[in-house]
């Protein structure tokens, strides 16, 4: 018989490889991101402190009546964690994508990201 693969734990092992050398300062803060089949979370984190400055997801009442879980829907919430970090003071991030392949609704985070004032 075959053994199935378990997507989530080879990710899961991915993101502990890369966060071994993506670390969040005080000063440039880690951008994580999240995604689910249905919804898309991202959130700024200070590793030093371990606490988290700011996040947005696609559960925010603002976000989830307007879009799903889409691509139009990771546009939105890069935007929104831009502008939450920017009132915070955070203008310079390292982005984490968290396993996942840079395409798609991580790509479309992350350029929204940047075009609302974040530099990473």
């Amino acid at each position: 018989m075959f053994k199935k693969i378990d997507k989530n734990a080879k990710r899961q092992k991915r993101h502990e490889r890369s966060r071994r050398y993506i670390k969040g300062t005080a000063e440039t803060p880690r951008l994580n991101v999240f995604r689910s089949l249905s919804n898309i979370y991202a959130q700024i984190v200070d590793d030093e402190s371990g606490k988290t400055i700011v996040s947005a997801s696609t559960i925010e009442k603002s976000v989830k009546e307007a879009y799903g879980g889409n691509i139009e829907a990771a546009k939105a919430v890069g935007k929104m964690i831009a502008e939450k970090a920017l009132t915070k003071g955070v203008k310079n991030v390292v982005f984490d994508r968290g396993g996942y392949l840079y395409h798609g609704r991580v790509k479309a985070l992350a350029e929204a990201a940047r075009e609302a004032g974040l530099e990473f």
